[in-house]
């Protein structure tokens, strides 16, 4: 009996360390955002916020698995135990803070307006008026729209991209987007052909938020920690302004 109960014991033992050896499962969108997240050739996921993911992981001593989830299935799927954090380019609001927590940002860049050439679109209420407007659904794009331009129309698609190429086949007459979505977009045949930039909205934090952070759920507060050391860590060391340089032109941290 005695060996028997040593036994049992060691095999709890050996499941409770594996199971705290199990990697963090980092949420990504599983709708390709390049340049922050999309499959390679091969399948495997590349891109600016998969690299920091990497990054921050290393720099927090922290074995993560980048997991894809569908965009509207993310936030129930950390809610609900199947993920343990979200880095998808999710921004901190208000909104989204009543269901999960947040680290501190890792970037905050601008949300811009990009319409056909010659229609003299101006990214205000007035300037979108009776005007077709492609967003991502579920995002902060489809909120603000909602709220600061209730004369335009709105169109919502799974990704970012196919609203970019209703635009560019003259579908839509402009798309609201993150600034570096947009930036990439323009730098295509397709984007150079058809549109131009047309300036950024009127901030509104409450809905657009302090800039982009770490998805956790409420009350993980060691896990929280450990995702602030990282990016601390990596903000202070060079790692982020290095990973930076490989995408943008400047850095994309903000203010």
């Amino acid at each position: 009996m005695i060996k028997t109960l040593a036994t049992v014991a060691a095999a709890a033992l050996a499941l409770g360390t594996a199971a705290l050896a199990d990697p963090v499962k980092v949420g990504i969108a599983a709708e390709p955002y390049p340049p922050f997240a999309s499959p390679d050739a091969s399948g495997n996921w590349v891109g600016w916020e998969v690299d920091i993911i990497n990054a921050v992981c290393k720099a927090a001593e922290m074995e993560c698995a980048v997991t894809p989830v569908a965009w509207e299935g993310i936030i129930p799927s950390l809610t609900g135990g199947q993920i343990d954090a979200i880095m998808a380019s999710m921004s901190i609001t208000e909104e989204r803070m009543k269901v999960i927590d947040f680290s501190d940002k890792y970037y905050n860049t601008p949300t811009v307006v990009v319409a056909a050439k010659g229609l003299g679109i101006t990214p205000t209420p007035e300037g979108l008026a009776g005007k077709t407007l492609g967003v991502q659904v579920s995002t902060i794009h489809e909120a603000y729209a909602k709220a600061h331009f209730p004369d335009a129309e709105l169109k919502t698609y799974q990704t970012t991209d196919e609203g970019f190429q209703d635009l560019a086949a003259g579908r839509i007459d402009a798309s609201q987007a993150d600034s570096i979505a947009i930036d990439a977009f323009m730098a295509t045949d397709a984007g150079k052909a058809c549109c131009e930039v047309v300036g950024a909205v009127a901030d509104d934090p409450a809905i657009l938020g302090a800039g982009v952070g770490v998805g956790l759920r409420k009350g993980d507060e060691a896990l929280k920690e450990k995702f602030n050391a990282g990016i601390k860590k990596i903000l202070e060391d060079g790692t982020y302004d290095a990973i930076g340089k490989n995408y943008f032109a400047s850095s994309i941290y903000g203010g």
